[in-house]
């Protein structure tokens, strides 16, 4: 099986006014627990993002704070996120509460939805019977015949994946598979667009003092040395502090995760000056989370001072800190200066190709029982972890996957071994690893 396609996937945005259950229907879609779920109105406050599949259609979920229509600056920040999440959808599930019946509130929603122009999937939520006779308020909506379901209980959601499915855009085919698409990310001012004019030559994005030039992800395809490239450069991303009232900052975050799952490399763009903030790390945590190989960019070097020890110290700091990227490479440069730029797209090259490395099974195990042999399983309960053979199942990151005789027993150190055991052997430079752990035979039980 080959890696995933750096595609844009599209988005499903949940809205509705407060306290209907978009987050519970958010968390069973999501398959875990992310979003904040309580009975008090207007927990959720920001947009989150995850992503769904059905089907085999791969897609992001976006979960908004309710849709008030207040005066209160809160509560036209809550209205603005979801305004802007529904300006990007593709599909928009418009959850009304079935037991509450319909408020006026929803009519307000379902005018601004109806505005919209896409498709709408009216999603009757907290229903305890299916053979319930619904009243004509709800097909007073306008979105024809409602799903129902009860999303604290997982019930009828098969349905409303089918019909969620049906109503997205065909997928996405990859333009050029031999390019290198490469996405630009930093939090605002650390001089990606700078880094992007400098890569390229020329001037072909807005570069500019002012945090938040750049909104849209600008896609740039060019040529070096016979290799063909997409850069993607993207808006920065702020703290939420810094976000108050600005809703142009969530719309911009959402372009840019997605200019990261859409990519095979990602830039990670620091600013030397101001070492490691929290929003760097967050920042960094997406293309982590995405499975994307990542390189970092520390940029206006030229303007720390420093000697022989520099730079070592700072790569150290950076890691202790992120210890999570420890895989990805490091560069010292000056967009302004153009000192180290040419060592970014022989480093592209490389972990990209790191990050479509295939390694042949005999090896892998060979490396497995090297790895066993230096350091046995720890025992847990009494129990002894056994791992029997090891596959490559994909790449796009390289993934691996291990038959043992109990997943369970796979703590998460002897997991962390293995992984440094496979990089000592085989490199894997700038890309993540993924590992799973599978029972022996569960394989051939659940087909």
């Amino acid at each position: 099986m080959g890696g995933e396609q750096a595609v844009s996937k599209p988005v499903v945005a949940i809205v509705g006014r407060p306290n209907v259950g978009k987050s519970t229907l958010f968390n069973r879609i999501a398959g875990r627990r992310l979003a904040i779920v309580e009975k008090i109105a207007g927990v959720t406050r920001d947009r989150l993002y995850t992503e769904g599949e059905w089907m085999d259609r791969r897609f992001l979920l976006v979960d908004t704070g309710g849709i008030v229509m207040k005066k209160d600056l809160l509560q036209k920040e809550v209205y603005h996120q979801a305004a802007l999440a529904v300006a990007e959808a593709d599909v928009i599930l418009f959850v009304v509460d079935g037991r509450a019946g319909v408020q006026v509130m929803d009519r307000e929603v379902a005018d601004i939805l109806r505005r919209t122009g896409k498709p709408v999937i009216l999603v009757v939520n907290k229903v305890d019977s299916f053979q319930l006779e619904l009243g004509a308020d709800f097909f007073s909506l306008g979105f024809g015949e409602p799903v129902l379901i009860s999303a604290e209980h997982a019930l009828n959601l098969g349905e409303l994946l089918d019909k969620t499915i049906v109503n997205l855009p065909p997928a996405a085919k990859e333009e050029d598979p031999g390019a290198v698409k490469v996405a630009i990310i930093g939090r605002p001012n650390v001089g990606k667009s700078s880094l992007l004019n400098a890569m390229l030559g020329e001037e072909r994005v807005i570069v500019s003092p002012v945090p938040g030039t750049t909104r849209d992800a600008v896609d740039t395809p060019f040529q070096f040395q016979e290799e063909n490239y997409i850069l993607i450069d993207t808006a920065g991303i702020r703290r939420k502090a810094r976000s108050s009232g600005d809703a142009v900052e969530y719309y911009s975050m959402l372009r840019a995760i997605r200019a990261v799952e859409r990519s095979d490399v990602t830039l990670v763009v620091l600013d030397a000056g101001d070492f490691l903030t929290e929003q760097d790390k967050k920042v960094a945590g997406i293309s982590h989370e995405a499975g994307r190989a990542t390189v970092l960019i520390v940029n206006k070097w030229d303007l720390v001072e420093k000697n022989s020890r520099t730079a070592r110290e700072y790569e150290e700091r950076l890691y202790t800190e992120m210890a999570f990227l420890r895989y990805a490479p490091s560069l010292f440069i000056s967009a302004r200066t153009r000192r180290g730029l040419m060592k970014i797209l022989p480093e592209i090259r490389r972990v990209a190709a790191e990050y479509n490395r295939r390694v042949p099974t005999g090896l892998l195990n060979q490396a497995l029982r090297e790895a066993v042999d230096t350091y046995h399983p720890p025992s847990r309960k009494g129990r002894q972890l056994r791992i029997y053979y090891a596959a490559q199942v994909k790449t796009k990151p390289p993934t691996i996957h291990f038959s043992v005789n109990n997943p369970e027993l796979v703590h998460f150190s002897y997991r962390r071994f293995l992984e440094n055991k496979f990089r000592e052997r085989f490199g894997f430079t700038g890309t993540p690893l993924r590992f799973s752990f599978r029972r022996r035979g569960a394989r051939e039980k659940n087909q």
